[in-house]
């Protein structure tokens, strides 16, 4: 179950997202299975996929982050 906690941390790494100098960023899709954050979508090189990361890790602290997306070669 998401709380409305939830939803607003959601709420604020898809801002963060959004806010990226890089297009391929602000195309990720971010949600959140009970505690742990998904992170999906496709970026051209495995430093953007690191990028994101780092960025998401910021935003939800000590939750649970599996990152999901793949890098197009």
């Amino acid at each position: 179950m998401i709380d409305a906690g939830s939803s607003n941390l959601i709420a604020k790494v898809r801002k963060v997202l959004s806010e990226s100098p890089i297009w391929e960023l602000r195309q990720l899709q971010v949600e959140q299975k009970g505690e742990t954050v998904y992170l999906h979508g496709r970026v051209r090189s495995f430093y953007h996929k690191q990028l994101a990361q780092e960025v998401i890790l910021r935003a939800t602290r000590e939750l649970p982050l599996v990152n999901d997306i793949n890098v197009d070669n």
